[in-house]
């Protein structure tokens, strides 16, 4: 779960370098460190360990004598047992010192470590909550010789994922794992807990081999202790004012200050139990977090003797909180991405569950509206919150039945037909359904035929499967360019790939679509498809900043879908990651864009579907696999990610599946899944059959963006190694240099698998060029080439050193000889396939030596 953080650590200290490693309670600092000092111990290095307890804090030495040193009889003071401790440090060999909970050491022993670090140069390795106060002793210890900062982040999505799948033994379905992060706040101890106790409680079962819950909630009486322990350090005042917020829930600011001491508050936020967010009115909330510590204080029994604070609070506050109304309200990619990288330190599940109250409130107001008054306006209203949030299946069709026509506008009566259409879907009747309520309608309003006709179309392009290229799909009216009309013209051309038609088709500022965010959907995945990856991913990342400050859950699925491909083409895994972890915290959305959700899934299991060897365990298995294998956009159809995720890692047998699902794309009429498909494809394994159909997909839709790469691509899989040395010197960085790359190591792993020596040579040379040319910070996507036959985890750590340093100066890293290197190195050759060291670590590491 922290093998990243692990190994920043390992290399610091390899070298000498010291690392206070921070993190909120229960955020894995502990884990971490026992897995360095694992690491470290298996290599020879002398690991000495302290570890404070909160129960000694005030027994002196308790800390040092915990490491069990031979002090002679009267020579106990601070300096003699820093003599002996410095003696040990000492002794030939490496050697670290590590300290675990530094904030709870002891005077006596702070003073013992603060002697022995200024005579030994040993590099120290200490773990601390991330917002503590230090003292002067616990600083003086920390602040000698060089020190590296490491922060532990919450968990997102995939990791929670991942660690629930290895607590229990089998993954959990989306929904459930999406609540255990939000109520958990990403913190790994809480996740285990709710995860255990869940099962424990039988909250959790098992369905279709995977957990799922069986009721409403995850709390149970066996988290109880998890929180206590949690909350243990809080002063009386704080812990009151935890009450106080789990009573009001979330809440401005302005109101918490007249019934909460300023005091309190902060040293709550200091110790990272509150978190203070920016609402959609420009103001400042407040909220419990982690989110569980609320459902702790919301307990049936705590409630029952929460009546003289309940009192209190009504005493000094002259009315609860209102609820929030509804108010709906180019730059560079450099500036996008900040911001962006900038949202990371905000918490996920906060902002979910900000997102979910806000919904919640807004679908009660206007259910009561409709309830009153049965008008088509006020059911559209309704019905338009279902379009991103999840549904409540029963208030929706009790409104698409029940609402009158009488006196409507004709919009809000299209809106609830088209809404009733999809609903019928998302129930699983099919589109068949939709379409046949549809056309009743139309008898029934003949004067919206049009307008009807458009939202079939729109329904059958993107559910029903038509066959876009056979002309059975009628084409919307020239004269009908506004409204429905254009929207779902634009959304025809861009599953055909055909960009320019696309943009010309929304173009405007469509402030009376009948479907949301649709145009600019389609305006910034248009965008994308022509090439301006840049614009497209500017205007994308824009629109999810602007949607969750609005929070509007359809616009941020959207727009991060848009945003997801662009960071995903440019190798922007990490940012790719969080972004769609953020959506998946959400849990599984209403009808419209849970398809767009699912895409995500398999996209954000696209990396780990290349190089796991078990790629069951991979957060795509939560997307429906009820679907056909092709769709109308990448990722909707679960073709492209089987294709992936079960590679025999046989070029031949690849090439013919791709071959296969690409003619079938192209078939189907949706030509822009084909051409990702066909470049995804290319770029991971190159092939003959895929690249021809990449051409003639780009010839036949006029793109010609994607020139360099082709001929990059033709030079590779004809051998012809002297064209593709000129064609590489020659290369202007443009959008697909990233793509140049995962090319490049695609074609070397392919050549090795085929045993193809010379050509496998010729391409590690021609790959190394070219990222020593144009470095990247980004790992390159490549088929993991050991699934068959694994490489140990050592040979694969020498593997990526074998490509910049000798045996002897390996070995003097990793403290192992320079024969047991050569072992290694000839173990993972001979595993592998590879021709030299060159190759192998080409195959193993990343295109540049790890820092």
């Amino acid at each position: 779960m922290f093998d990243s953080e692990v190994q920043r650590i390992l290399d610091f200290v390899a070298r000498g370098i010291g690392v206070r490693v921070v993190g909120g309670p229960g955020g894995g600092k502990t884990t971490v460190l026992r897995n360095v000092m694992s690491n470290l111990e298996k290599s020879g290095v002398s690991v000495h360990f302290v570890s404070g307890l909160r129960t000694h804090r005030s027994i002196p030495y308790s800390a040092i004598k915990g490491l069990g040193l031979d002090v002679r009889p009267g020579r106990s003071s601070v300096l003699d047992i820093a003599d002996v401790f410095s003696s040990q440090l000492a002794k030939p060999g490496k050697h670290l010192l590590v300290v675990d909970d530094l904030h709870l050491l002891d005077s006596e022993s702070l003073a013992v470590l603060e002697a022995v670090r200024r005579r030994s140069d040993c590099p120290m390795v200490a773990t601390a909550p991330e917002t503590w106060a230090f003292s002067r002793g616990q600083l003086a210890v920390l602040n000698l010789g060089r020190e590296a900062h490491l922060q532990l982040d919450p968990l997102h999505y995939e990791q929670v994922h991942l660690l629930i799948a290895q607590v229990l033994g089998a993954p959990a379905d989306a929904d459930t794992t999406a609540r255990i992060l939000t109520k958990s706040a990403g913190n790994p101890r809480l996740v285990v807990r709710i995860a255990e106790t869940a099962v424990l409680s039988n909250l959790l079962v098992m369905e279709d081999k995977q957990w799922t819950m069986s009721a409403e909630t995850l709390w149970n009486e066996h988290l109880r202790g998890t929180l206590e322990a949690l909350l243990a350090e809080l002063s009386a005042d704080e812990f009151t004012a935890l009450h106080i917020m789990a009573i009001l829930g979330t809440a401005r600011v302005d109101v918490l200050l007249k019934v909460i001491h300023p005091d309190a508050l902060e040293g709550l936020e200091r110790r990272g139990f509150l978190s203070v967010l920016a609402d959609h009115q420009g103001g400042s909330i407040a909220a419990i977090s982690p989110p569980v510590i609320a459902d702790y204080f919301r307990d049936s029994k705590k409630l029952r003797d929460s009546r003289l604070l309940r009192t209190k609070i009504a005493g000094i506050l002259e009315a609860a909180p209102h609820a929030v109304p509804e108010k709906r309200t180019a730059d560079c990619l450099s500036r996008a991405l900040s911001a962006l990288r900038l949202e990371k330190a905000d918490d996920d599940a906060i902002t979910s569950r900000q997102i979910h109250e806000y919904n919640a409130d807004r679908e009660q107001i206007r259910f009561e509206r409709w309830q009153a008054n049965k008008s088509a306006a006020n059911a559209a209203a309704v019905l338009r919150i279902y379009w991103g949030a999840p549904v409540d299946v029963e208030r929706a069709s009790s409104v698409c039945a029940e609402t009158t026509n009488f006196d409507a506008e004709p919009q809000d009566l299209l809106f609830v037909a088209v809404t009733e259409a999809m609903l019928a879907i998302h129930t699983g009747r099919g589109p068949r359904a939709a379409v046949e309520i549809l056309q009743k309608f139309a008898g029934d309003n003949p004067q919206l035929l049009t307008e009807v006709n458009d939202a079939i179309l729109f329904i059958n392009v993107s559910h029903g499967r038509g066959r876009l290229d056979t002309g059975d799909l009628p084409a919307t009216s020239e004269s009908n360019k506004t409204g429905l009309g254009g929207l779902v013209q634009g959304l025809l051309e861009l599953y055909r790939c055909r960009p320019a038609a696309a943009l010309d088709a929304v173009e405007g500022a469509g402030d009376d679509d009948a479907i949301p965010h649709l145009r600019p959907f389609v305006r910034s995945f248009a965008l994308f498809a022509a090439g301006r990856v840049e614009e497209s991913l500017v205007m994308a990342l824009d629109w999810r900043a602007e949607s969750r400050k609005n929070l509007d859950q359809f616009g941020v699925i959207t727009s991060s879908y848009v945003a997801a491909h662009g960071l995903l083409y440019r190798g922007h895994f990490e940012e790719a990651e969080y972004l769609m972890s953020s959506v998946f915290a959400m849990g599984r959305p209403g009808f419209v864009v849970d398809s767009l959700y699912d895409a995500m899934l398999r996209l954000a299991g696209l990396r780990h579907a290349t190089t796991a060897l078990l790629p069951t365990l991979s957060i795509a298995a939560q997307a429906r696999t009820d679907v056909a294998d092709v769709g109308p956009l990448p990722g909707i159809g679960k073709g492209a990610y089987e294709l992936i995720a079960h590679n025999s890692t046989q070029p031949s047998t690849f090439d013919r599946k791709a071959t296969k699902l690409i003619k079938q794309q192209l078939k189907s009429g949706y030509v822009l899944e084909a051409l990702m498909t066909a470049l995804l494809c290319t770029c991971l394994i190159p092939g003959r059959q895929v690249l021809d159909l990449l051409q003639k997909i780009l010839q036949e839709s006029g793109l010609t963006v994607h020139h360099q790469l082709v001929a990059i691509a033709c030079a590779v899989v004809e051998g012809d190694h002297k064209l593709l040395g000129l064609l590489l010197k020659h290369y202007e960085p443009d959008i697909d240099t990233y793509q140049v790359g995962m090319l490049l190591r695609g074609a070397l792993k392919r050549h090795v698998i085929e045993g193809d020596a010379a050509a496998a040579d010729a391409m590690a040379q021609a790959s190394s060029v070219f990222a020593v040319r144009f470095p990247s910070a980004n790992e390159q996507l490549s088929f993991n080439s050991f699934r068959a036959t694994p490489l140990t985890e050592r040979e694969i750590e020498v593997a990526i050193l074998a490509g910049h340093l000798t045996n002897v100066e390996i070995g003097e890293q990793l403290g192992i000889s320079a024969r047991t290197v050569e072992n290694h190195i000839s173990n993972a050759l001979r595993k592998s396939g590879a021709t030299s060291r060159n190759s192998l670590f080409m195959l193993v590491g990343n295109s540049l030596p790890p820092r």
